[in-house]
């Protein structure tokens, strides 16, 4: 939807209703686009930080154990 820049003025919390409700308001002056409204930003579904990998991550039983080729930087 295009809105001069004076209509904008006059109707601005319907033109934000309208833009949260998921329309593109474009405002105008002199018949060029100068801004929009935008809806907001869907919310994405993120997992959870904490825990997010378990049971799919694993460390194998010699993670600790260095092979003899790192004796001599164990020193």
């Amino acid at each position: 939807m295009n809105v001069s820049i004076t209509e904008a003025r006059a109707k601005l919390s319907e033109l934000v209703r309208r833009a949260n409700a998921g329309e593109e308001i474009v405002i105008t002056r002199r018949g060029k686009a100068v801004a929009r409204l935008l809806p907001p930003p869907a919310k994405e579904d993120l997992l959870p930080r904490i825990g997010a990998l378990k049971g799919r991550i694993g460390i194998a039983d010699d993670f600790n154990n260095l092979g003899a080729e790192w004796a001599e930087y164990l020193r």
